[in-house]
Parts: C-alpha cells; sequence; structure tokens
C-alpha cells in the first residue's frame, strides 16, 4: 500500500506561481498615464478647432453681408470720392517718320522698297495746373439699415487755382498746328451721382458749364468743358474756380496735380484716419472734429506737368492712384475686426484652461473625464459667437464684459461640480478673468499687440513651470 500511495503521489501536479501580466492590466495602466492623458488632451485641443473655425467662417459671412449692405447704401448717395483735376488740354497737329513701302518701274520690272516718309495727325496735349487749391467742408451722417450703419457725408468743395499758357515747346509743335479753340477742361469724378446742383467753372472772366464725360486718361466718370475761345495763342494763363457740394460715403480722396497743392479739409468727425501718400502739414483733432491742411508740391508725384497721347504711360490709372492723399471717416478697427483678431487667440483661451485642468488632475489626484474636457472647451468657444452676436448690437466693450461674464460664470459654476473644491474652482475664475482681460487689453492696443502677447505667454509659462516645479513626473508615471 505504501509504494502504491507514493506511485499515486509522484504523478501529481505540480502548482508554481508565476506572475504572468494581463493585458487588460497594461491597457488600463495606459490609459491613466500621464502620456495618455497629455495626448487626450491635445487631440481634444485640435477638435476644438472645428468650432472655432466655423465661428470665423460665420464672421465672414456677416462681414460680406455688412458689405453688401452698406454697398447698397451708398450706391444710392454716393461712394467712396476720388478727385482728379483739373486737366488742361489742348489738341495739336503732331508729325512723325513712318516707314512705308513704294514700287519704283525700272524698265519692266517692278522693284518695292521701304522708304521713310512724314506722316501726320491731331493728338491732344495735356497741361496740369501750375497752382491748386482745395477748401472742403464735410458734414458726416450714419444712415441705418437693418442692423447696419453706413457713414456718408455732404461735402462743400471749393476748388480754384491757375494754369500757365502752355508750353508746346517740349512737343515741337508749331503754333499753326495748335488748335486753340478746341481746347477743353476736365476733372474727374468718382461718383456724379453725388453731386447735387449744376455744375459750372469760372474761368477767368467766363462762366462755363460742364457737362457729363470724362477726359482724364484712364478716369471715365467725370465731367468737361469746352473753352469756346478762352484759350488762345495770346491768353498768358487761366485762372479757375469750381464751387459745389458732392455727397460721398467713408473717405475723400485728391490727386496732388498742381506744382504746388494746399488742401484743407474741415469736419466734425471726431475719429478721422489721414491716409495716402501725403500727411497734413497741419491737423486738429478734438471732440469737435479736425482741420487738416496739406501742402503738397510736385516733387512727391511720379507724373509730369505735361504729357501727349503719344507719352501718355507716364499718366495712368495706377500712377495717380499712388499719389492720392485724403482723409478716411470710419475707424480702421470696428467690432467685427476686434472679434476676428480675438479669435485668433482662442487656441490659446483652449491651452491655458486644458492645462489648469490636467495640473488639477495630476497634483490633485482627480478624474476628470475626456467629455467634461469638451463641455468646458465647448464654452470657451461660445464666448466668440457670444460676442459676434452682441457686437452687432452693442458696443465692443460692452459685448466683450458681457461675453466673458457669461462665458466665466458658466464654467466656474460647472467646475464647482467638476473639481469638487471651491478653491480650484475661484481659481479657474481667476484665471478666466485675468485672460479676458488680459486679451481686451491686447486688441485694444493695436501698435503694441505683439509684444503684450509676447509678455503674456512667458508670464502663463512661468506659472505653469512654477506649479509643476517639484512634480517627480516618473513617480506619477510609474504610481499608474
Amino acid at each position: 500500500m505504501s509504494q502504491n500511495a507514493d506511485k499515486t503521489s509522484s504523478k501529481a501536479p505540480i502548482e508554481v506561481d508565476i506572475d504572468v501580466p494581463e493585458k487588460t492590466g497594461v491597457m488600463h495602466n495606459f490609459k491613466n498615464s500621464v502620456l495618455f492623458k497629455l495626448g487626450s488632451i491635445v487631440i481634444l485641443i485640435v477638435l476644438l478647432l472645428l468650432p472655432l473655425g466655423m465661428i470665423d467662417s460665420l464672421l465672414e459671412e456677416r462681414l460680406a453681408r455688412r458689405s453688401e449692405t452698406i454697398g447698397a447704401i451708398t450706391s444710392t448717395w454716393g461712394k467712396e470720392q476720388v478727385i482728379v483735376g483739373p486737366v488742361l488740354m489742348v489738341p495739336y497737329r503732331y508729325y512723325y517718320k513712318t516707314m512705308r513701302e513704294q514700287i519704283v518701274k525700272k524698265g519692266k520690272e517692278e522693284i518695292k522698297r521701304q522708304i521713310k516718309v512724314t506722316e501726320d495727325k491731331i493728338i491732344m496735349a495735356y497741361f496740369l495746373p501750375e497752382q491748386l487749391n482745395i477748401d472742403g467742408v464735410l458734414s458726416p451722417e450714419t444712415l441705418h439699415r437693418g442692423i447696419y450703419d453706413a457713414i456718408v457725408y455732404t461735402g462743400k468743395l471749393n476748388i480754384k487755382g491757375m494754369f500757365a499758357r502752355p508750353d508746346f515747346a517740349p512737343f515741337n509743335a508749331k503754333e499753326k498746328d495748335i488748335f486753340w479753340k478746341d481746347a477743353k477742361i476736365s476733372f474727374a469724378i468718382t461718383d456724379l451721382r453725388g453731386t447735387q446742383e449744376t455744375l459750372v467753372l469760372a474761368l477767368n472772366d467766363q462762366k462755363l458749364p460742364l457737362i457729363p464725360g470724362g477726359l482724364v486718361p484712364d478716369y471715365p466718370s467725370g465731367v468737361h468743358a469746352d473753352l469756346k475761345g478762352a484759350l488762345n495763342n495770346k491768353t498768358e494763363g487761366l485762372n479757375f474756380n469750381l464751387a459745389f457740394t458732392l455727397n460721398g460715403s467713408s473717405s475723400l480722396n485728391i490727386a496732388p496735380l498742381g506744382k504746388q497743392n494746399d488742401v484743407s479739409i474741415k469736419s466734425t468727425w471726431k475719429d478721422p484716419s489721414f491716409m495716402g501718400e501725403f500727411l497734413p502739414a497741419k491737423r486738429e483733432v478734438s471732440a469737435e472734429g479736425f482741420d487738416a491742411q496739406w501742402k503738397v508740391s510736385y516733387y512727391g508725384r511720379e507724373y509730369p506737368q505735361h504729357w501727349n497721347a503719344v507719352t501718355r504711360n507716364t499718366f495712368t490709372y495706377n500712377i495717380v492712384q499712388n499719389s492720392l492723399f485724403g482723409v478716411k471717416l470710419v475707424s480702421l478697427i470696428d467690432s467685427y475686426r476686434n472679434v476676428e483678431r480675438s479669435i485668433k487667440y482662442g487656441v490659446l483661451f483652449i491651452t491655458l484652461i486644458f492645462t489648469a485642468f490636467f495640473l488639477f488632475e495630476v497634483v490633485g489626484k482627480l478624474k476628470i473625464h475626456p467629455f467634461q474636457y469638451i463641455l468646458v472647451g465647448a464654452a470657451l468657444c461660445l464666448f466668440y459667437l457670444a460676442l459676434l452676436s452682441f457686437s452687432e448690437f452693442i458696443s465692443f466693450m460692452l459685448s466683450y464684459v458681457s461675453a466673458a461674464s457669461v462665458s466665466t460664470v458658466l464654467i466656474t459654476l460647472y467646475c464647482l461640480a467638476v473639481l469638487k473644491s471651491g478653491k480650484r474652482s475661484l481659481l479657474v475664475a481667476v484665471g478666466l478673468i485675468t485672460t479676458y482681460g488680459f486679451l481686451y487689453v491686447t486688441l485694444q492696443a493695436t501698435d503694441y499687440a505683439l509684444i503684450i502677447g509676447t509678455i503674456g505667454l512667458f508670464m502663463a509659462l512661468s506659472l505653469v513651470m512654477y506649479a509643476t516645479r517639484e512634480i517627480d513626473w516618473y513617480a506619477n508615471q510609474d504610481a499608474q
């Protein structure tokens, strides 16, 4: 019996305890690792770029609609006005050399040869004034359509100056080839629908009615007058004066066609933007409006005082446009542009708040679900939608305060439940208020936005580095 028992016992299986890591345990540890959390947060931030992009697209749509509405308003009132003129035009006979084919008979043969001949045609010579003085008073007005406003103005303008006797010596034209009786004078005006009365030009002692039709090269819209004998070979000069009322919108620009240009523009508009190639020599801007004076010589432009149809490429639309100067009656930065600039900081906002939540998880041993991150990110995105919506009805400052308050209160109340601590929720609220306040200051400081933003990022990074200076990241990783 003893032997059989020994045999039986020797055949019994031997149990050995071996630690085999379970796959589910490895996956569980990975899901709770710091690296996995960081990767999840990055993915969530990238996903939240989609609603930010949709809000940005909505902003572009609202901008396009506003531009369309303002265009509809100004199309009936008067567009942005540009005044180019006056330009004096005198036709003359122009002689030029050309090659012509000639057939010569030699016996029974016909020989073709090219010969140089002189031909002529009637072309126009153009002359600009010696002195150009423009005095203008702009009376601004706001027109409404729906929720959009258009800034328009009624301008009372007085254009005066003088032309020297046209000198045809540079064109090698003889007196007999100059057609003084057919001379004309022309002004280019962008939108003639803005004129309110019949335009009459005082030229020396004559009164000449201006008729529609732009004769200034490359400017089809304008008026002109036939001089009707006011200019002849004995005329020493022409003094001109044109006073009229012009409706326009947004801006008024002037071309410095004179050798010396003296321009004065006054208005009750409190926020002018002086634009173009020349700034005012003197300007006064106050709560009552502005008074600006320009003194511009012909040395600052690219076109000459006279040219003809052959050399007209010296006076083209693009060249003249590059010499314009004037004033704009709308602010450079409006509510829509401020919203557009604020959206660019959306990723920074989301990153800062998500970083704070991540630190609460690591330091406070909390468990915050990715869905909770998404809800907080959605509240941050809705701030920009609220800002866009409010800014269409109230001032940007009130819109910003309202949108920031709603977003801060919503996220703070949610954090009371998620973070399970009033102190932590208070930290989030203070962080949101500080960040929103910082962004508002950055938006208002247009010229210093870059340096202010850089300093702010350094401060935020320093705060994160200080808060995490004693965290043993490897210990956190091993603990998982």
